[in-house]
C-alpha cells in the first residue's frame, strides 16, 4: 500500500503558507466588518459606496472559502490515507490520487493570488490593440491578437466591452479598445503589454512567401470612480462627435453618435463608438481617458518606462516580447520567461494562462533579485 504521508505533509505546508500570503486571520476580521456595513438599511443610498462595499465583500469571501474548502480537503485526505493504510484497503487509491490532484491544482490557483501584488492587480484592464510593421498583415495579425483576448476573457468567465474599432482596409482592424471586466483582470493582462510579433506564410501575398508582422497590446488599469486621482479640465479636451467606422457587427454596434476626445495637453486620445447614445460614449471615453491619465500620472510619479502602461517601444522588430512562428516551425516564446510553447493554435485560441504565469513568476524572481 502506497503512503502518501510526505505528499500530503507538503500539501499542508503550502496550506499553511496560503493562511499567511492571503491573510486569512485579516480577511475575517475585514469580512465581519464589510457584512456588517453591507446589512445597513441605507447601503444603497450611495450607489457608488454600496458597489465598492459589496465588491470587496464578494472577493474577500471568496479568497476565505477557497482557503477553508482546500483546508478541509487536505485533511479528509489525510484521514482517508491513514484509514487506507491502516486497513490495507487498496480499493481506496484511485479516490486518494483524484483527491491529492485536485488539491494541488486548487493550491496552484490559490498560489498564483500571491503573485497579484500591484496596487491595482485587482481592477478591470482598458485595453488597445494597434497594428504595427507589416502592412495588411499587421492589421489581420492585431484582429487575431483581439480575438484572442477575448477568447482568453471568455474562458477566464470575464465580461468583455468593445468600445472603439477600426477597421484595416484590406484585412483586419489597425487598432480597437476594450475592457475586461473581472477580478484581476488587469493582473493578468499586465503581462501582456508590449509587441507581439507574428512569423506565417502570408495569406496576402500571392507568391505565398513567409511574412513578419507586429501589433502592440497597451493595458491601464479601469477605475469606475477616478475623480480622486485624476482632475481633468473640459477647457484642455477637443471632443469630436462622428459616424462609427469600425469593423462592423463583428466587433461593435454601428453608431451615428461615435465620441473621440483628444486631452490637448498630453495628446492622449480616447474613442468610444458602442455604446447606444453620444452621451453614453462621452461618459464611457471620459472614464478611459481618466484611467489613462491616471496611469500617465503614475508613471510621472516613478519615473520609470516601465511602469503600469509597460515600456513603450516602436511597434517592430527587436522590440517583441512574445513571438508567435507558424512558419517553418511551430512555437510561441515569451521573450521575458523564455517560455517555449509548441501549441500556437492553442494559445492563438486564448490560452495564455501558462504565458501570462510564467510571465508573474519571472517579474517576481526579478523583483527577489533587486537589492
Amino acid at each position: 500500500m502506497r503512503d502518501n504521508s510526505e505528499i500530503l505533509e507538503e500539501l499542508r505546508r503550502r496550506v499553511t503558507e496560503a493562511h499567511t500570503y492571503l491573510r486569512i486571520d485579516q480577511a475575517r476580521e475585514e469580512m465581519t466588518q464589510l457584512e456588517s456595513r453591507a446589512a445597513s438599511p441605507d447601503l444603497w443610498n450611495d450607489q457608488e459606496e454600496a458597489r465598492k462595499i459589496t465588491g470587496r465583500l464578494a472577493n474577500v469571501r471568496d479568497d476565505i472559502e477557497r482557503w477553508e474548502k482546500v483546508t478541509n480537503e487536505v485533511e479528509d485526505a489525510t484521514t482517508l490515507d491513514l484509514l487506507a493504510r491502516e486497513e490495507g484497503d487498496e480499493s481506496l487509491t484511485e479516490e486518494i490520487d483524484i483527491a491529492i490532484s485536485s488539491i494541488s491544482k486548487q493550491l496552484d490557483d490559490i498560489e498564483l493570488l500571491a503573485l497579484f501584488n500591484g496596487e491595482h492587480d485587482e481592477n478591470d484592464a482598458v485595453c488597445e490593440v494597434h497594428s504595427g510593421a507589416g502592412g495588411t498583415d499587421a492589421c489581420d495579425w492585431a484582429e487575431m491578437v483581439l480575438r484572442m483576448y477575448l477568447r482568453w476573457a471568455e474562458r477566464k468567465g470575464f465580461g468583455v466591452e468593445i468600445q472603439e474599432a477600426t477597421d484595416g482596409g484590406e484585412a483586419g482592424v489597425s487598432s480597437a479598445t476594450f475592457i475586461v471586466k473581472g477580478r484581476f483582470a488587469f493582473g493578468f493582462l499586465r503581462a501582456e503589454r508590449g509587441v507581439h510579433r507574428l512569423v506565417r506564410i502570408s495569406p496576402f501575398d500571392a507568391q505565398a512567401r513567409r511574412h513578419t508582422a507586429f501589433c502592440s497590446l497597451s493595458v491601464v488599469p479601469f477605475f469606475d470612480e477616478v475623480s480622486d486621482e485624476v482632475i481633468i479640465d473640459e477647457k484642455d479636451l477637443r471632443i469630436d462627435t462622428y459616424r462609427s467606422s469600425g469593423a462592423g457587427g463583428q466587433h461593435v454596434n454601428v453608431t451615428d453618435s461615435a465620441v473621440r476626445i483628444t486631452h490637448l495637453p498630453t495628446g492622449t486620445v480616447v474613442a468610444c463608438q458602442n455604446e447606444r447614445s453620444q452621451h453614453q460614449n462621452k461618459d464611457r471615453a471620459m472614464q478611459m481617458l481618466a484611467a489613462k491619465l491616471a496611469d500617465l500620472q503614475r508613471r510621472e510619479r516613478e519615473a520609470e518606462l516601465n511602469a503600469l502602461a509597460g515600456e513603450q517601444r516602436d511597434v517592430a522588430w527587436g522590440s517583441q516580447i512574445r513571438s508567435y512562428v507558424l512558419h517553418p516551425y511551430q512555437q510561441v516564446k515569451d521573450l521575458r520567461s523564455n517560455l517555449e510553447l509548441g501549441n500556437v493554435e492553442a494559445v492563438l485560441d486564448g490560452d495564455l494562462d501558462p504565458l501570462m504565469e510564467a510571465f508573474l513568476q519571472w517579474q517576481r524572481s526579478q523583483h527577489d533579485q533587486t537589492p
